[in-house]
């Protein structure tokens, strides 16, 4: 009997004890659609097909990025369920594979989604959603708007801010000189152009001739040739990697050799020059923020050494040439951080808390750049530097200039 009723008490007391354990964890652990205790869905959208396929290899990155983390035992002891959709570089497409993620799918949030006009076109649903637009794959200077669009975040160097560098650069190195530009006929193209025209002031009417161009055109060739035709002393290619590169052969082709500027989303040597051919490339100035994995001097660098061994084991196929892949790597990362920052806290909510409270720094960007946000402050990275293509690879000078002091 004895026995019995200590087990009576003993079996009462672990009961309790469940009791506890279960609703102390249930206020810890708060979840939105997308969270559990196993499993965090995480969507993404990317052009694997189409104009700006060039920057397929991202998602593919990604992907294998969280393979590695599901391997080592998941965030926090979840495994990330990473959801990654095709647009097609199409805004309308974009709005469809946004909306497959949020309500199909129910992802806890999208993260990385890549192109300006997709993003443009799927903003005010993710607010009015409130899910997380996460870290966007895109410069826009709109993406740091908490007042307005509290759940939208960019990630890299906004291109206002480098399109003011080039200008400050112009200025001072080629004052007077003429300038003809080349631009995507959308906010991508036309985000740059603002940012030349505010860092030229009351020199941009220097710029003698602007020629836009569509994604859905098979190539640059006419554009180009059209802007040849004014004679500019200075051309701004401001395209997407396949265009960029077409830019950069029609200029050999016509033995026109002006000073060239060329956008850091297109900076890529395996992307972009090498395909270019390298005879072409010569002197052509651009912006980094990321460290370049042709570049000799990264070649012993310990997170450059950490980003190749990720690569020759989970994305094998990948080019390690391509600058994308140490990119995709880079926004991987803060959306980890972001993660492991909300512990068991997975709602959108906190999820944007974590994301507007960063201060960090990954590896594979240039010495001296942090990762910083701030309820007011969406852009996690200001920071780029001047660099000039010389041989088959970048060669940066100059100080690292952050927005504050380009603007």
């Amino acid at each position: 009997m004895m026995h019995y009723r200590v087990h009576a008490k003993a079996t009462a007391l672990a009961g309790l004890v469940a009791v506890a354990i279960a609703s102390n964890a249930n206020a810890q652990k708060r979840y939105d659609p997308g969270a559990t205790d196993t499993e965090i869905k995480v969507g993404n959208i990317m052009p694997y097909s189409g104009p700006a396929s060039g920057y397929a290899t991202i998602g593919k990155t990604e992907a294998a990025y969280f393979n590695k983390i599901n391997a080592e035992g998941g965030i926090n002891g979840r495994k990330i369920d990473f959801i990654s959709y095709d647009d097609g570089y199409s805004p309308p497409k974009a709005v469809e594979q946004a909306r497959k993620l949020v309500e199909s799918d129910e992802v806890l949030l999208i993260f990385n989604p890549l192109g300006t006009p997709g993003n443009s076109a799927i903003q005010k649903y993710m607010n009015a959603k409130k899910v997380p637009q996460l870290f966007v794959s895109s410069g826009a200077a709109k993406w740091n708007d908490p007042k307005n669009f509290p759940w939208t975040i960019g990630w890299q160097p906004n291109y206002q801010t480098e399109a003011r560098i080039y200008a400050a650069y112009i200025l001072k190195n080629s004052p007077g000189q003429t300038i003809g530009v080349l631009y995507q006929n959308d906010d991508f193209g036309k985000d740059y152009v603002i940012g030349l025209r505010e860092g030229l002031g009351d020199q941009a009417s220097k710029i003698v001739i602007e020629t836009s161009y569509e994604t859905s055109t098979p190539t640059v060739d006419s554009q180009v040739v059209q802007i040849r035709g004014a004679n500019p002393d200075i051309f701004v290619n401001i395209a997407t990697p396949k265009f960029a590169a077409q830019a950069i052969r029609k200029l050999a082709e016509l033995k026109w050799t002006p000073i060239h500027f060329l956008t850091n989303v297109s900076g890529s040597i395996g992307g972009v020059m090498k395909p270019a051919g390298y005879e072409n490339d010569q002197g052509i100035l651009s912006t980094a923020y990321l460290k370049d994995p042709k570049d000799p001097e990264w070649k012993n660098d310990f997170a450059m050494s950490e980003w190749r061994a990720f690569m020759t084991k989970w994305y094998p196929e990948g080019d390690q040439d391509d600058a994308s892949t140490v990119f995709a790597y880079g926004v991987a990362k803060g959306l980890e951080q972001v993660l492991r920052q909300c512990g068991d806290d997975l709602t959108r909510e906190n999820v944007m808390r974590q994301a507007a409270n960063l201060n960090f720094e990954i590896g594979i960007y240039l010495p001296g750049t942090r990762i910083k946000t701030s309820p007011t402050d969406f852009a996690p990275l200001e920071q780029l530097q001047m660099m000039r293509f010389k041989g088959e690879s970048w060669e940066r000078f100059g100080p690292v200039l952050s927005a504050e002091k380009s603007s």
